[in-house]
This record gives structure tokens, sequence and C-alpha cells, in this order.
């Protein structure tokens, strides 16, 4: 059975999904954007599933061997299969590599916001300023009307 503690923070968990779902199918977009590769709506749903499934993981795990421990097998889990899975999408090692370097990065942060008490909602909005003016940087150049055709 789960302690509150660590129902808790099952919960404080899950209040991040759109979070997760949204910045990790932004990497996707941006790679597609950007490398001029097709990714196909199905590739997108298959993502998302596995980053949906992030939560039961944790909540099934956490159930036997506690929180910590079971957000470090779930993300492990679900980041190698979305990096996998990525890997045949992107064609391109270094999309691959950035996109695994995001998700470790944004699991690792979150987890850390989730430790904290006092000061996770100040951390959570640094982080998302800083997240926030990085995806403004990369899509700097795009040329949003233009974005299907070749240059």
């Amino acid at each position: 059975m789960l302690s509150v503690d660590e129902y808790q923070k099952t919960n404080r968990a899950a209040k991040y999904a759109v979070l997760f779902i949204g910045l990790t199918f932004l990497v996707f977009f941006f790679s597609q954007t950007i490398n001029k590769i097709q990714i196909h709506p199905v590739q997108y749903l298959l993502v998302g599933l596995a980053l949906i499934l992030f939560y039961t993981l944790l909540i099934s795990i956490s159930e036997h061997i506690g929180f910590d421990l079971a957000y470090l097998i779930s993300s492990i889990s679900v980041i190698s299969l979305i990096v996998f899975y990525a890997r045949w999408i992107f064609k391109n090692n270094r999309m691959v590599t950035i996109l695994a370097l995001i998700m470790v990065i944004l699991y690792g942060f979150i987890f850390s916001i989730i430790q904290m008490k006092d000061y996770a909602l100040l951390m959570g909005s640094i982080g998302l300023f800083i997240v926030l003016g990085i995806v403004m940087y990369v899509s700097r150049k795009i040329d949003w009307y233009n974005i299907t055709e070749d240059k």
C-alpha cells in the first residue's frame, strides 16, 4: 500500500503530465520542422501513449518499492522506449541524442521539484521560464509560413 507521502508524490508527478507530453511533442515537432522529416500522427500517438504509460508504471511500481526507485525505473523505461523508437523516426543520431538529453533533464527536473515542498512552485516557474526562452531561441529562424517548403 502507498503511504500518504508516496501517494502525494505520485499525484504531484501526474500534475506535470501535460508538461511532459507537451515538451516531448515539441521536441518531435522541432525535429520534424528543422530536419524536414515527416512524422505521422500515429507516431505521435505512440509516443504519447508511452508518455502516459510512465504514470501507470510509476504508481504500480511505487506500491511495491517506494516512489524514488519507482520513478527512476519508470523514467528510464519510458525514456529508453521513446529514444529507441525515435531512432527510426529521426534517422539522425544527433537528434536522438538531443531528445534523450532533453528527456533526462526534464524527468530529473520534475523529480527534483516533486521532492521540494516550499520552493516547488518557484523552481517550477523559473524552469518553465527557461524552457520557454530556449524554445523561443530554437524557433527564432523558423519561417512559420513556409515550414513545409524546401530551401
